[in-house]
């Protein structure tokens, strides 16, 4: 792959000849250029940007200077039986750079980076080029840095890590962050085996493989549902260990409150019956009141092959993550679900939070022998209805 970097600070490109890159480049595995684009400049300060038109802060590159450089390295004769490159311009309002997008751009036999400076490039550049190159805005994510060439050393070290005979071991792309699988990476382990009064996960040293896979694949769902839940929501259905069952965790939407209304109804039955209580809210909501639960509550739902089979949500209130309507469609309890939406709500709770606390009604053994299971006691609080338990658990910290 030949990769050409323009910039007016090549210096700042010097990190490209460093680590694997460095090796990369020597092995002829990358063919990288820097370039100056200064030298592009006729003026004696060579100038590169102007005030802009229309007033406003700040200063524009010029678009001749860029074009000028442009058309040089396009044009070179070492490449001249190659194809036309793919233009590169880094830029806070371009494409969200994404694992998929580093790929795509692994497949390109040629890049050429513009990096901007100051409010940008002449748009008159990009317009230009696009009537004959192939041109992409890409931006690193939502913030401004003063130039593109951090932003391009970013985008050349996520494409050139996935080229063939980049990575020593080829298998590590595949357990990554962002690997095809959709999660984040488990965490991971080395000796010794205990550190500072920390164990290592006792399965990860039993030698039992298939184990370790799904501990690691339980781990990496866990670790996303808790800092990226927005990758679950749009890849592909994920798999619980303690469950034979493909499931689809998601945040709560009020198109969600018809199923979920049903389904709370179906798992407070047996509640009502236990404790004699047959106005429990969640029997006698309506199908507002359940939507406003949506909007009010961090709520997640359950699906498996498209019906809905449990949820759970949580609010702070006064330092306290109250967690409620925990359920599980009945013909899917007692196989691992509520736990782990119990854990995994718990891992939603904002930092500010210093306790979990939840309640159940008196005559629920069932539920009280699995809360105080999970670290739950009872709460020196008083419940407000008579019946009721309220259980709490300090947060670990």
């Amino acid at each position: 792959m030949r990769i050409d970097i323009i910039s007016i600070f090549p210096g700042y490109l010097a990190p490209l000849e460093l680590s694997l890159l460095g090796r990369a480049r020597h092995a002829g595995l990358l063919d990288i250029h820097t370039h100056d684009l200064r030298q592009w400049t006729h003026d004696r300060h060579h100038t590169v940007d102007d005030t802009p038109y229309g007033g406003g802060a700040g200063m524009v590159m010029k678009a001749e200077p860029w074009a000028e450089a442009i058309d040089s390295i396009v044009s070179d004769d070492d490449a001249a039986d190659r194809l036309k490159p793919l233009l590169v311009i880094p830029s806070p309002s371009g494409t969200p750079l994404t694992q998929p997008i580093a790929a795509r751009l692994a497949a390109e036999p040629w890049l050429v980076f513009a990096c901007g400076r100051y409010e940008g490039i002449d748009q008159r550049v990009i317009d230009h080029y696009s009537s004959q190159l192939r041109v992409e805005e890409i931006s690193i994510g939502d913030f401004v840095l003063s130039g593109g060439e951090v932003a391009a050393m970013v985008i050349v070290e996520s494409v050139a890590r996935l080229l063939p005979g980049f990575m020593g071991n080829a298998a590590s792309l595949t357990e990554e962050s962002h690997a095809p699988g959709g999660l984040l990476e488990y965490p991971v382990y080395t000796k010794p085996a205990v550190w500072r009064g920390r164990e290592v996960p006792p399965v990860l040293l039993s030698g039992d493989h298939a184990k370790i896979a799904q501990w690691r694949h339980d781990q990496a769902l866990r670790r996303t549902a808790k800092r990226r839940p927005d990758l679950l929501h749009s890849s592909e259905s994920v798999q619980l260990s303690e469950l034979d069952t493909s499931l689809m965790v998601t945040r709560g939407q009020r198109g969600d409150a018809p199923e979920l209304l049903s389904l709370q109804r179906s798992c407070w039955v047996s509640e009502a019956q236990l404790n004699s209580a047959l106005d429990l809210p969640p029997l006698v909501e309506s199908l507002t009141d359940v939507r406003n639960g949506i909007e009010g509550w961090t709520t997640f739902v359950v699906r498996a092959e498209g019906r809905l089979v449990g949820s759970v949500r949580a609010r702070l209130d006064d330092g306290v993550w109250r967690i409620g309507r925990l359920m599980v469609a009945p013909d899917f309890q007692g196989r691992g679900l509520g736990r782990w939406l119990l854990e995994h709500i718990e891992s939603q709770a904002p930092l500010e939070a210093r306790a979990f606390e939840l309640f159940t009604g008196s005559r629920s053994t069932r539920n009280l022998r699995h809360y105080r299971k999970a670290g739950y006691r009872t709460s020196v609080i008083p419940p407000s209805e008579p019946g009721i338990v309220v259980l709490r658990k300090p947060r670990p910290r």
